[in-house]
């Protein structure tokens, strides 16, 4: 279903002819088969200062973090207390992001205390204005797609800048099963004019907005993924496209969604395999998240059952980092925790060295029974290269009494305050930047708060 009317008639010019329902378009096959063969096979996701760009699929096979997006609950790291998202928590997870070398990019969350209309408006702002890093930039509504590509240019350093180094890129997600919302393809528009990548997200929810069993809606997801990737084609050709699966199944006894059970995970692996082996495409989906609202037990168990599934199908981008509560909730010392985890996952999936100097068989031979090889060469050659984890203690008994019982925890949360209390209070873009992006967001305040209220009096 498409309902932007310079769209629909672009798809038709391509091609595409009307279908059974009113504003339903229907591809042909080989308009498809053109658009994925012309879609970027690797993609470039730069950063502001060019010193942390990221060239996807990463030449060692392995994945980039990416932070939680969409969350309004926040978790404090000073007191673990919770509250609705504001402008300070954002600035807080820019800051907490910035120092987590396995985080690729960021995502804005869902802020309040602004005008809900343009929230995400002001978020972004606040996001770009704190972080050299690659952000994630997600439009609410049609109207805020070019406030917020006009705060990345500006962060940037110019539209120019922009496109020669998209330091932002744009999530587009159609409503499950194939509607696709006015903003979702103004949003391709929009970024083949200014150059940034998008990604195309499904978000199907198993026995609600997608089908039920895990086959199935890893059969659905990609086809919408590949309607974008045709859109994409037809509307701004050349424009990089990640395909998106976020996968989600409803817990019957209740109806909520839930993003770490054992169908959501299996789709999601399903998702990631078809959109990669199948079609090439550069790809990724939840990789850290919970279904729990606290930093817990269980939701340790959930992400690392997500991150390891993700990590093996081989997506290229790993999202949720620090989200809880099915990615409403967004809490810094989960961050941290996700972080290392991303870290320990990056060394599972690298193919260990099978050689003859990593076997080492000589001197396999020549030991004597009872003997060891602590003092031998090879130990001590290649003892450098073991993964040491930064945030997780490997202590024993005595030392964790005398510590006081510290966890893994309590050092993510050390981490969190230190970071916070670090990051410069007017961010990291000069002060013409920070205002230009202030007089973005005050009159995206005017003009689209105007707009939405002339719309409701009008109705």
């Amino acid at each position: 279903m498409i309902v932007h009317p310079t769209v629909k008639a672009a798809l038709l010019r391509a091609g595409a002819c009307e279908g059974t329902e009113a504003g339903r378009l229907r591809f042909p096959r080989e308009l498809v088969a053109e658009a994925l063969a012309n879609a970027p096979k690797s993609i470039r996701l730069s950063d502001k200062t060019r010193a942390l760009d990221m060239e996807l699929p990463r030449t060692d096979g392995s994945f980039i973090l990416r932070t939680g997006t969409g969350a309004h609950g926040y978790v404090n790291p000073r007191d673990a207390s919770y509250y609705n998202m504001d402008l300070t928590a954002a600035g807080e997870i820019a800051a907490v992001a910035n120092t987590l070398d396995k985080v690729g990019f960021i995502a804005h969350p869902c802020v309040h205390g602004v005008p809900e209309i343009t929230a995400d408006i002001h978020s972004y702002g606040r996001i770009s204005a704190n972080t050299h890093k690659h952000v994630w930039m997600q439009p609410y509504q049609e109207n805020n797609v070019e406030y917020l590509m006009k705060i990345a240019a500006a962060a940037a350093g110019g539209e120019d800048a922009l496109r020669g180094n998209p330091s932002t890129s744009v999530i587009t997600c159609p409503f499950s099963p194939l509607e696709f919302k006015f903003v979702d393809t103004e949003v391709i528009i929009q970024a083949g004019h200014y150059g940034v990548p998008v990604h195309a997200c499904s978000l199907p929810s198993a026995g609600g907005t997608g089908p039920l069993f895990p086959s199935a809606a890893a059969l659905m997801a990609p086809a919408e993924v590949v309607g974008m990737v045709t859109m994409a084609h037809v509307l701004a050709p050349g424009t990089p496209v990640i395909a998106t699966p976020l996968m989600f199944a409803l817990d019957m006894p209740t109806g909520s969604a839930l993003q770490s059970s054992v169908e959501a995970i299996q789709a999601a692996s399903l998702s990631i395999q078809l959109v990669k082996q199948g079609f090439g495409l550069v790809a990724r989906t939840y990789g850290s998240g919970a279904d729990t609202p606290d930093s817990d037990h269980q939701s340790m168990a959930d992400r690392a059952f997500l991150m390891q599934t993700g990590a093996l199908a081989g997506a290229d981008i790993l999202g949720g980092v620090g989200q809880l509560e099915c990615a409403t909730v967004f809490c810094p010392v989960q961050a941290v925790l996700d972080k290392e985890m991303g870290t320990m996952m990056r060394r599972f999936t690298r193919p260990p060295q099978i050689d003859e100097a990593s076997l080492n068989w000589q001197e396999m031979l020549n030991v004597s029974v009872g003997g060891h090889f602590l003092d031998s060469d090879h130990t001590v050659h290649g003892c450098r290269d073991k993964q040491v984890p930064e945030i997780c203690p490997r202590v024993g008994r005595d030392d964790y009494e005398e510590s006081g019982r510290r966890t893994a925890f309590n050092v993510a949360r050390d981490h969190d305050l230190a970071a916070i209390d670090a990051a410069p209070e007017e961010g990291v873009l000069s002060a013409d930047q920070r205002k230009e992006i202030a007089t973005l967001a005050a009159a995206a305040d005017k003009h689209i708060v105007e707009v939405y209220k002339g719309a409701v009096e009008t109705i």
